[in-house]
């Protein structure tokens, strides 16, 4: 069976980690190369995480390109301390001197372009962070979008419950104009994991503790870059997350990764316009679903609304078994 062809942009945190790691795990995935964006930490920080996210699973071969550091309006406003300074929870100690020799010379968007264009119709590419990299592509090349077979995104607010500000989701929120050039420009299918739906499936801290006590190299690096991290404290937080949903453990990013691996994953989906607010002291970044057409817009994406969390869930538990020789 022919493998998928992904490229995964992503500003690597904890969760962006996972998400990876369930895509390298997946016998049904080729890796062409992951960019890296400003977001979680700073992009030279994410692109030290992406190295070792792949030291990690014995995948260094999989080429990673530097991106942009900043959003394409204003200063970057990010909150760092999410998972900690460095993205991973502040808790690597041995990092490596010489990982900009690791890193390739071409920027990130320009890789983008190249490897859809060399692989027309055969790439899905999955966002994990602020969508700055792919807004840079299709402004560059107008032609970018239609060559990709499927974009995946994790971002976005399907009914105006923010994270980062009160109504808009964090990758969003840090750079509103480029997530409005993406959901504007961008007539590929595109499918959405938004914040509200990652956390309305939620696992429990019981599977999380399944999840990180498996007997191998990626849990055990897992374990470690949460044991300190305040996003993953099973304590009662008076967070946006708890108050608006359950408390449980959630992987952001892992949910649009798992779309892109195994579509059935996803069971329910609304196809619809969206746009993204861009305006305002509350609402900007806010991602607006039209499902009465008012818009008039000639295209519409898929925003997940319902997991088949058993299959989720199992995708999450292969994803720590590494390394595994693909």
């Amino acid at each position: 069976m022919a493998k998928k062809l992904v490229i995964i942009d992503t500003d690597c945190g904890i969760d962006d980690a996972q998400a990876i790691m369930m895509a390298l795990a997946a016998p049904n995935i080729q890796i062409l190369g992951v960019t890296c964006v400003f977001g979680n930490a700073a992009v030279e920080n994410v692109c030290q995480n992406v190295l070792r996210v792949l030291s990690v699973c014995e995948r260094e071969g999989i080429p990673v390109f530097r991106g942009c550091g900043g959003p394409l309006v204003g200063d970057s406003n990010s909150s760092s301390d999410h998972f900690g300074g460095d993205g991973l929870g502040d808790v690597i100690a041995d990092k490596d001197p010489q990982w900009e020799e690791k890193i390739q010379r071409e920027h990130a968007v320009n890789a983008m372009i190249r490897l859809v264009s060399e692989n027309q119709s055969q790439v899905s590419l999955v966002a994990l962070g602020p969508l700055t990299n792919l807004a840079l592509a299709v402004r560059l090349d107008p032609s970018f979008p239609q060559k990709l077979k499927h974009l995946f995104i994790m971002g976005g607010n399907m009914e105006g419950k923010g994270n980062l500000t009160l109504c808009a989701e964090f990758n969003f929120a840090l750079d509103p104009e480029s997530a409005h050039i993406v959901l504007e420009d961008f007539l590929c299918p595109t499918h959405i994991a938004s914040w509200e739906y990652s956390c309305r499936h939620a696992l429990t801290w019981e599977f999380f503790e399944e999840l990180m006590e498996q007997d191998a190299p990626a849990a055990r690096f897992m374990k470690t870059i949460t044991s300190k991290c305040w996003a993953y404290s099973k304590e009662a937080m008076k967070t946006k997350r708890d108050v608006y949903f359950r408390p449980g453990f959630v992987s952001y990013d892992a949910y649009a990764m798992a779309a892109c691996i195994d579509g059935s994953v996803v069971t329910e989906s609304i196809e619809c316009p969206v746009r993204v607010e861009l305006q305002g002291s509350m609402c900007r970044g806010m991602m607006a679903l039209d499902r009465t057409n008012k818009l008039k817009k000639s295209h519409s994406v898929f925003v997940m609304s319902k997991c088949d969390v058993a299959k989720f869930s199992q995708l999450l538990m292969e994803s720590l078994r590494q390394p595994c020789n693909k």
